[in-house]
């Protein structure tokens, strides 16, 4: 009974560090670079003074795939309002396989590889896919998202988060 209740009290202590972590709107956003499928790159400074939903997912990884179609017409409707999307593929993700998808589905945002995975370590050590990022105009990470995303939440936070100045 013992054992459980301390393994109880340790579940609880990491969930609510872990929480607190999450919750954070003050961290920012780590130093990163996003290699772009045409070759051209971004960096995390790149993102600041703008809203930016940053996604790290994979072709392989079926809640991904199935959260695409719901990603792009988020991207569709803030598209031009200080909002931008980047879709980070996963290192074991092929880049073949990356670029056909994003050519076949004509992804309308950023599709980055990240073939070393030193962004996705950068990023709180990314192993689950999708794991998506909302980052405020001052580039901190506000939400952090693992598994599918809530469309209605994220575009409440999206939207005030373009309100604000």
């Amino acid at each position: 009974m013992r054992r459980v209740l301390y393994g109880l009290a340790a579940a609880a202590a990491l969930a609510v560090g872990g929480a607190m972590h999450l919750g954070s709107a003050s961290a920012a956003a780590p130093t990163s670079t996003f290699v772009l499928l045409d070759g051209t790159s971004r960096t995390t400074a790149d993102l600041k003074g703008q809203v930016t939903l940053v996604t790290f997912w994979a072709t392989s990884c079926t809640a991904c795939v199935a959260a695409m179609p719901q990603v792009a017409a988020i991207h569709d409707k803030y598209r031009g309002a200080a909002f931008d999307t980047i879709a980070v593929a996963m290192s074991h993700d092929l880049p073949g396989h990356v670029a056909h998808y994003s050519e076949s589905r004509q992804l309308p945002f950023k599709v980055a590889l990240d073939s070393t995975g030193a962004v996705a370590r950068a990023w709180g050590d990314v192993r689950q896919t999708p794991t998506t990022y909302l980052v405020n105009r001052r580039g901190e990470i506000v939400k952090r998202f693992q598994g599918p995303v809530d469309a209605d939440e994220v575009q409440r936070l999206i939207e005030r988060l373009l309100a604000q100045a």
